[in-house]
């Protein structure tokens, strides 16, 4: 999730036109609409959604509106809203930091996706009122589309000087600075507390640069924030000063040792038809794990007090336990899937789940990106646990 193209409003603008040609081809058309919201006995849900071809960055998350029948499709620098039947409705532009991951809050109706300025040393949760996105190509500063919330935590463990020598080595994997090799965020959802003591918190998953001469970066790192207060924090996006509002500290901090990633958890999920968490990534490189594509954290077992191991020097923290199913590495003792879902993964939350797919088309000699989530079964075969397609239980 880390494609950093850069596309002006007029550029979009232009992909908007385009993809309504491409659209009223096969997934209709691209105009801007504002539909009645149906009422959830009446959506239902189509095999495939299609988030169309915009001129941006690549497919980074999804995230579903079953009582609106809305879908949201993250682009690195774009927004765009959806119906189920794939029409676009709405998009957010002039995003010149990283968006990734997106999840949908059904306690206020927002979208909450991560959003990152690595140059500005500045990570923020980024709240979209979807009520709000009703026209293509609504600016994000202009509008009052988007709010955001400053991550102190994630600041600290990204410009932490790992080896004492006074300097910031800056967006680099080849360095021992970045605490845990935090890269910044990327995965978000809502979810039980993972301790255990129940409760709604927004997970936020660390990115994770890809070292393999060092032992401190493999596990995920997970922040737990309780959201129900952050009205008080919320500051509109201003890129020309970047605000400092947020919480101190995370509610809950938590380790999942899977070895090293390449730029961490890339999607995270919560089902609540398993009660287990889903961990999208892009596989790591060191040869003493199995780097397998999706990992699966047990809902049943609270966060222990246990070693974050590798460290440089000896640490204790909230260790989350793998499931034990799967795919398993007997050498690391890690559990493990190979499947999609690190550009986009929706769960149901009654056995389906949306994997979104992410691809190009040439439009006139100009390259769009494409994304689609697509309907699966969770079968929990292995080595992929999804099935397309499927009927609720």
């Amino acid at each position: 999730m880390r494609s950093r193209a850069r596309a002006h409003v007029a550029t979009l603008f232009l992909s908007t036109v385009v993809a309504s040609a491409l659209l009223a081809t096969g997934g209709g058309a691209a105009h801007a609409r504002t539909p009645s919201p149906p009422s959830s006995s009446s959506i239902g849900l189509p095999a495939s959604v299609d988030g169309g071809a915009w001129a941006s960055g690549h497919l980074q998350g999804t995230a579903i509106d079953r009582r609106r029948g809305h879908m949201y499709f993250s682009f690195t620098n774009l927004l765009v809203k959806t119906d189920l039947a794939g029409r676009p409705i709405g998009s957010v532009t002039g995003l010149t930091g990283h968006l990734g991951d997106l999840d949908f809050n059904s306690a206020d109706g927002r979208v909450y996706g991560s959003l990152e300025y690595k140059a500005a040393q500045a990570f923020y949760v980024a709240i979209f009122d979807g009520s709000r996105i009703t026209r293509m190509n609504m600016d994000a500063r202009t509008t009052d589309v988007l709010s955001t919330v400053h991550l102190r935590e994630v600041v600290r463990d990204y410009t932490a000087d790992m080896n004492g020598d006074g300097v910031f080595d800056g967006d680099t994997g080849n360095t021992p600075d970045h605490r845990y090799g935090c890269s910044g965020i990327d995965g978000v959802a809502f979810g039980p507390d993972l301790n255990g003591r129940g409760g709604g918190r927004l997970t936020v998953a660390y990115g994770v640069y890809s070292n393999t001469a060092r032992t401190d970066n493999d596990h995920q790192v997970l922040l737990q924030y309780d959201v129900r207060d952050w009205r008080k924090y919320e500051r509109p996006l201003s890129e020309d000063a970047l605000h400092t509002s947020g919480p101190a500290s995370p509610a809950g901090k938590f380790f999942a040792y899977t070895g090293n990633t390449t730029y961490g958890v890339q999607n995270l999920e919560y089902d609540g038809d398993s009660g287990n968490w889903l961990m999208a990534v892009y596989k790591g490189k060191k040869a003493a794990f199995p780097n397998y594509g999706l990992y699966v954290l047990d809902g049943s077992k609270p966060a222990r007090r246990g070693e974050v191991k590798g460290q440089p020097r000896p640490e204790s923290g909230r260790i989350v336990s793998l499931l034990p199913r799967g795919l398993h590495h007997e050498p690391s003792g890690v559990y493990g899937y190979e499947s999609g879902g690190q550009y986009g993964l929706v769960a149901l939350d009654d056995g389906r789940y949306y994997v979104a797919e992410a691809g190009t088309v040439d439009s006139g000699g100009t390259t769009l990106q494409t994304g689609r989530a697509v309907l699966h079964r969770w079968t929990g075969a292995v080595p992929n646990p999804f099935a397309v397609g499927g009927t609720a239980r």
